[in-house]
């Protein structure tokens, strides 16, 4: 018999493996796992399980749907292929920016020899890459013409706010003050199935890439629709560096942004373009899973300007962001109201 502090709780486990206490039950659910239990019933992990726990974490990490990690896990390595050459591509392109970032040291080192010193915001630039695709404006009404700046795009960027607080035109302003961005609105659904069928008939590779990443999400349990294909055109169509998203959850419900999320988490650990997502759903920002690649652009109540809030109890804007957020459900139930005050007597 093994010894009892060999095995772990949930939160414990979790802990350890980087990953949350959901994760591990979906993994239970799909049959991945298979902790022990106590005598009162709790989960607990012990060494073997925490091996196969930490298998599939990994593969996760490289970007495998739970329907793959399950194939592999099963002795199936072939499906290992396609996730291994999207790693190798992606620590080849580090490797080529890592070039690129010490032939700008020994330019700066050069420049220094020869008693130049580096022009202003030459150094936030080499030490913060993602700091030059920053922007500033003035903001809009509701607002009264503050100035607006972010000085870091972060891959996931969530922009939030009750009804009425102008987070729709802070992301139309974004749009069209950052380098090289679009604007995906709400006309992906509005105009219906025809555009969305058109775009994929006259584009092969974009089709390609919106079947993969379909079959990836179905695979976590999405439910296809035309809605979520119209939002996949959008994410996967090629030519702006930078790309907001208005209310990203719309016509979705929650198993498929619960996948939709986690596939985005994955995307923006490959260095792909930048994403700004409107949302008040708490599937798609679960302030107990935000990492640091991510950030959050809350839009007060009071229109005062924008701020970015920290994913920690106590700090700043952190109630205000989780009284916008509710769930999928909710949502869904919510969708079209308009709060009314009455007039008092």
């Amino acid at each position: 018999m093994r010894c009892s502090t060999q095995f772990l709780s949930a939160s414990e486990a979790a802990q350890r493996l980087g990953v949350s206490t959901k994760a591990l039950r979906l993994y239970e659910q799909r049959g991945l796992v298979t902790p022990e239990r106590t005598v009162a019933g709790y989960r607990t992990y012990g060494p073997d399980e925490m091996i196969r726990a930490a298998e599939i974490v990994a593969l996760r990490a490289l970007g495998l749907s739970l329907a793959q990690v399950a194939h592999v896990l099963k002795g199936d390595a072939q499906s290992l292929e396609p996730a291994l050459a999207a790693h190798e591509a992606t620590l080849e392109a580090g490797i080529r920016q890592l070039v690129e970032t010490i032939a700008k040291v020994r330019g700066l080192r050069a420049d220094l020899a020869r008693g130049q010193a580096p022009a202003d915001g030459e150094l936030a630039r080499l030490l913060n890459p993602s700091a030059e695709f920053g922007t500033a404006f003035d903001l809009p009404w509701p607002w009264g013409g503050e100035r607006f700046e972010l000085r870091e795009i972060r891959p996931l960027n969530y922009i939030i706010g009750p009804l009425g607080s102008g987070k729709t035109r802070l992301a139309i302003c974004l749009a069209e003050n950052l380098p090289n961005a679009a604007f995906l609105g709400l006309e992906r659904i509005n105009d219906g199935n025809a555009v969305t069928v058109a775009r994929l008939e006259a584009d092969s590779a974009l089709r390609s890439r919106v079947d993969q990443t379909l079959a990836w999400l179905t695979d976590e349990g999405a439910t296809e629709s035309e809605a979520l294909t119209a939002l996949l055109v959008g994410l996967e169509s090629e030519g702006h560096v930078v790309l907001v998203v208005d209310m990203v959850e719309q016509g979705l419900d929650q198993a498929t942004q619960e996948a939709l999320i986690v596939h985005l988490r994955q995307r923006a650990k490959t260095g792909a373009r930048a994403l700004f997502l409107m949302t008040r759903s708490s599937a798609i920002l679960d302030l107990a899973a935000i990492g640091p690649d991510e950030s959050i652009i809350l839009c007060p109540a009071n229109h005062s300007p924008p701020t970015l809030v920290a994913p920690y109890p106590g700090t700043p804007g952190y109630e205000a962001v989780a009284t916008c957020l509710a769930s999928p459900e909710v949502r869904a139930r919510t969708a079209g109201m308009i709060a009314w005050r009455t007039q008092a007597a």
